[in-house]
């Protein structure tokens, strides 16, 4: 039986949620299915034409119901969404009870914890529900050693630039 790994996908570079989803390609092939919840995407991936063709093997989920990004919003918007991405990670904790997955990706979660929507403690009390043989990817910008030790590999993606002289 395989031990599934938490891991986390963190940085200021551009990529983290493309690595996220070439893994959920890996998975889907070798016949598994995966289970992806995008927080603080905006419109996100969940609409795409493109993204439904790989159901049934790779679903995504946004709960959101606003295009504008989460800190733009008014207040009560944000109470709003506060709430209806707290209803995502409920249904995350659902997919772990019940195993619906190999394959979990909480795609800009760390984002939530960024903008005071949960806590790390409440991030952590979702992973104890993880089953032993479910990987969960976890994405977002900042990192901190709090969040770090829930994870078994921590992955950094930065942006570098070169200038090429002619």
């Amino acid at each position: 039986m395989k031990n599934g790994m938490i891991q986390i996908y963190s940085g200021e570079g551009h990529g983290k949620s493309p690595a996220a989803l070439g893994r959920a390609v890996q998975t889907a092939c070798s016949g598994e299915d995966v289970v992806i919840i995008q927080f603080l995407k905006g419109r996100g991936l969940a609409e795409s034409e493109f993204v439904k063709r790989l159901e049934p093997e790779i679903k995504i989920f946004r709960f959101e119901k606003s295009d504008e990004d989460f800190i733009n919003l008014p207040q009560e918007r944000q109470t709003e969404e506060s709430q209806n991405i707290r209803n995502g990670l409920n249904f995350a904790k659902k997919v772990m009870n019940t195993g619906e997955c190999s394959l979990l990706i909480l795609d800009e979660v760390l984002g939530i914890i960024d903008n005071g929507i949960i806590t790390v403690e409440e991030l952590k009390t979702l992973l104890a529900s993880k089953p032993e043989d479910m990987d969960i990817i976890m994405t977002g910008i900042t990192l901190n050693d709090e969040v770090c030790v829930l994870a078994d590999e921590v992955t950094k993606v930065e942006t570098m630039q070169f200038k090429i002289w002619e």
